[in-house]
């Protein structure tokens, strides 16, 4: 460790964040959520030791100092929920783990750290007609390529349960659209899912105006100057279309997806064939639309039953 003895953390840090943004090119947002939390973390070591942390003073922290900085982030008015705090405790592993690999810095206690139970959020579907006046609303642009674009997206999401990524995927050597449609997902695993006629049709309409030429090779999907069509542009129509249709913020293309598999399990839809149809890679990911359902049900039953 010859060469991080007289390195301090908050140097070392730095070099982190460089690996960071340059060797595995994150986004500017996660590095920076990287820094402060891990500036956080060497703050309170500053102030707990009254003195310039180093190197090896990260090397030979116990299990009861780790432990007293998750106690201090707890407290007081600025106190962290459950999930920042798991985030915090993610986020110093993998501090520690670079540590390891460049300067052979290694502290087993940081393994050892038990962080809070973080219950998953449960999605957030539409309604049905929301779902619907969603999708078939496309956008509020005036032109109609524009409108059939995004309406054709929103149908893949919400009538084939794709995720985003996976719809701005496709290519136009996928269509026409036939009565399925095999595709690979996320963790490259390949499904393949059925694709109603509506859904058919609100694609071919698109093709059908869309003024850029659509090569098989290249994106289906285009953006107004003929490029790519990205995510983030349907995020920023959706967020002004759900203002015009008085839909929650909670309307967002990921909303789509679970209000498919959720409408479907409210229709009688079996887990195991939702699972397929999503791509899960395990049932349990799948199992927290019966929590969606469960409180639709409850919703229902306390404001008609004759006793609620």
């Amino acid at each position: 460790m010859s060469n991080a003895d007289n390195k301090t953390g908050n140097e070392a840090l730095a070099i982190f964040l460089d690996h960071l943004s340059g060797e595995r090119r994150l986004s500017t947002k996660t590095v920076e959520s990287y820094q402060r939390d891990i500036s956080s973390f060497l703050n309170f070591l500053s102030g707990h030791f009254q003195r310039t942390i180093y190197l090896t003073d990260l090397e030979c922290l116990a299990l009861r100092d780790f432990r007293a900085y998750l106690a201090f982030r707890r407290r007081g008015k600025k106190a962290l929920s459950p999930a920042s705090i798991a985030r915090q405790l993610s986020a110093l592993r993998t501090f520690y783990r670079y540590l390891d690999r460049r300067y052979a810095v290694r502290n087993d206690a940081v393994g050892l750290i038990k962080g809070p139970r973080v219950k998953a959020p449960l999605p957030k579907p539409l309604s049905k007609s929301g779902a619907f006046d969603m999708a078939s609303e496309g956008s509020i642009d005036s032109r109609p390529w524009v409108q059939a674009r995004n309406t054709a997206v929103m149908m893949l999401l919400y009538g084939a349960g794709l995720r985003i990524s996976e719809a701005l995927s496709l290519t136009a050597k996928h269509c026409p659209l036939g009565a399925s449609l095999t595709l690979t997902g996320k963790g490259e695993k390949t499904r393949v899912v059925p694709i109603l006629p509506v859904v058919a049709e609100a694609v071919q309409k698109y093709i059908d105006l869309c003024p850029h030429p659509l090569d098989d090779d290249l994106p289906l999907f285009r953006g107004i100057r003929g490029g790519a069509l990205s995510a983030r542009q349907i995020q920023s129509d959706m967020q002004i279309l759900r203002g015009y249709l008085g839909l929650p913020d909670s309307a967002t293309p990921h909303a789509l997806r679970h209000s498919f598999a959720t409408h479907l399990l409210a229709g009688g839809g079996d887990l195991r064939t939702i699972q397929q149809l999503l791509g899960h890679e395990n049932l349990s990911t799948t199992q927290r639309y019966t929590g969606v359902d469960s409180n639709s049900l409850r919703r229902v039953h306390g404001a008609a039953h004759p006793r609620g």
